[in-house]
């Protein structure tokens, strides 16, 4: 196949999907949706869909892949902070589970659109905890700063209007506090945040049906191939120990990274191996068109030469797009390095394909499945 593209080992797949439902399967109260975001790929989601996750949009054009996908409308929860009206519109009509909503302005457009298409709406109303995640500013969401969520101080008379909203039914919370976390104390800390919080509400006599803690788990980089799957009986122990749920209230995850980013790796060709004065350069024919994540986020990918068993040389290795950052790493330790060789990219199974763009005019690259 040529290169660049996409592959996928669905066994990998299979096995981080089958390592989220042992570890939620005593709790029928929990339910996981998984945020289609970071990776839409349809042999990818019907084995999501086989497992039984939901999905988690932020987009109509997310709905749109999830139902024509086989995924059940009752499992879609939307979010987002500029849902435009088609998107509602088209939430309505499906009958999507529920909207995280993010601002008041945008709960009022929903029930305006409510009344003209004679539909109900749940609604959460997603909170902005004012919690670090302590990860790249990019993917940071649950801070003061931030543009997500309605801060805690705003909040009751949010609430007090929703109840009253004939076209719209209250159920709960959610909360939203970054990606890529590895440390656990953030977690925490929002279990705390959540639990204050509702004892502050329920000293005002309300109650909720849910609470929606989405996502964040991180996934190991660096050493890929000994984690290929992230540790969820850390992550979900977390919230069995330390958050209060009530009785009979709803709680609900929603992952993405963690699901699918040991799965995919981005596998290209070297096109020229350049020797300047001071570095030495591997050219391969994907670019950050393929894999935005390092020249967007400063990301770091491990990169390993599938062809060359020769002595470990550094390289730069970098792509043809006419940017500099169009680089995947920097003094990366390779066996010695040829035009022709084929270089895989790891752990791009997340916000990888998705991301993809045809800057340059490149064509976005393809995808085949097979096991690493």
């Amino acid at each position: 196949m040529l290169t660049p593209y996409y592959q996928y080992d669905l066994g990998i797949l299979e096995d981080t999907l089958k390592a989220i439902n042992r570890c939620t399967a005593d709790r029928k109260d929990w339910h996981v949706h998984y945020a289609i975001k970071a990776n839409a790929n349809p042999m990818l989601l019907k084995l999501i869909r086989k497992h039984g996750l939901g999905i988690d949009c932020v987009s109509g054009g997310e709905i749109r892949v999830a139902l024509e996908n086989g995924f059940d409308a009752s499992t879609i929860v939307f979010a987002g902070v500029g849902k435009a009206e088609w998107e509602i519109d088209l939430s309505l009509e499906a009958g999507i589970a529920c909207f995280n909503v993010e601002s008041e302005a945008e709960l009022d457009v929903i029930s305006e659109r409510c009344a003209l298409l004679n539909k109900r709406a749940n609604i959460a109303l997603r909170v902005n905890p004012d919690v670090d995640a302590h990860t790249h500013a990019g993917i940071t969401t649950g801070t003061a700063e931030n543009k997500f969520g309605i801060e805690i101080p705003m909040l009751m008379p949010i609430i007090q209007k929703a109840k009253a909203d004939p076209h719209l039914s209250f159920v709960g919370l959610h909360f939203h506090i970054g990606s890529q976390i590895l440390d656990t104390e953030p977690f925490i800390q929002l279990c705390k945040k959540v639990n204050h919080l509702q004892d502050q509400l329920e000293a005002q006599g309300i109650t909720l049906k849910s609470i929606n803690v989405g996502g964040g788990l991180g996934v190991d980089y660096d050493n890929p191939e000994e984690n290929p799957i992230p540790d969820f009986e850390s992550y979900f122990n977390i919230f069995r120990t330390c958050l209060k749920l009530r009785e009979g209230q709803q709680l609900h995850f929603e992952l993405g990274r963690s699901v699918v980013a040991q799965c995919g790796r981005l596998i290209t060709k070297v096109l020229y191996v350049k020797q300047g004065t001071v570095k030495k350069f591997v050219i391969v024919d994907a670019g950050f068109t393929e894999l935005i994540r390092p020249a967007f986020y400063g990301a770091h990918h491990k990169i390993v030469n599938m062809t060359s068993k020769g002595v470990l040389r550094r390289y730069d290795v970098v792509g043809p797009i006419c940017e500099s950052s169009d680089v995947f790493g920097k003094d990366e330790l390779l066996n010695e390095t040829s035009r022709g060789d084929i270089i895989a990219i790891l752990t791009a199974g997340a916000y990888g394909e998705t991301m993809a763009s045809c800057y340059n005019c490149r064509s976005l690259p393809r995808s085949i499945s097979g096991k690493f």
